[in-house]
């Protein structure tokens, strides 16, 4: 199946938030309707981040963590944790936006989400 312009920068954002090693892994499935889902979620996902607009891609970054965070969905969160020295955003700055989802979302997916953030750092400053 050909890309599109608009896929072809989908991926690229993806690659370039966290990294060609995640992005091969997870593109690495070959039978034609995992590759349609790899698309289509490429597409959605990461097409937004490539949108003209006023939020900056730090923001973009700060937003799907807390919104992950706040769904509870704490491998995605981790994932996006992991890659925001890419995007910009400060630890300070997650420490802080944790504070926001258990005010907001309630203390146990803040406390997830605290859970995981720390284990990301320890793998971070393991490496």
């Amino acid at each position: 199946m050909e890309q599109t312009e608009q896929l072809r920068a989908a991926y690229a954002m993806r690659r370039a938030m966290l990294g060609d090693a995640y992005v091969d892994r997870a593109t690495g499935d070959t039978d034609e309707t995992s590759q349609q889902f790899q698309d289509h979620i490429t597409s959605m996902a990461w097409g937004v981040w490539t949108r003209e607009g006023v939020l900056s891609t730090r923001d973009r970054s700060l937003l799907v963590m807390a919104m992950t965070a706040a769904l509870g969905r704490m491998e995605e969160f981790r994932l996006h944790a992991s890659s925001s020295s890419r995007t910009g955003v400060s630890d300070a700055e997650i420490d802080e936006l944790l504070f926001q989802v258990a005010a907001y979302c309630g203390a146990p997916a803040a406390i997830s989400a605290r859970r995981a953030i720390k284990a990301v750092r320890a793998e971070r400053d393991e490496a």
